[in-house]
């Protein structure tokens, strides 16, 4: 038998929630998304546009990672 493991959106850092918040509101806002989101509900959004802000997130996190290791390691010789 073996045991379903329930996974969760934890975040590791409890206290970057009011960050990340503020961030999801501004790939929306950039992407041109319903702004219904503003009152803080989001089930009135479609799934392609939530998927959306959150792929632009991902993307926009990668990025920022990337350019900090460049800017840590005196870019690329």
């Amino acid at each position: 038998m073996t045991r379903r493991r329930r996974r969760s959106n934890r975040l590791l850092i409890p206290e970057a929630k009011q960050a990340m918040d503020q961030f999801k509101y501004e790939m929306a806002s950039e992407l041109g998304i319903n702004p219904e989101y503003q009152s803080g509900y989001w089930g009135n959004i479609s799934s392609r546009e939530c998927g959306a802000v959150g792929g632009h997130m991902v993307r926009r996190m990668i990025a920022e990672a990337e350019k900090s290791l460049i800017q840590r390691e005196g870019g690329f010789k």
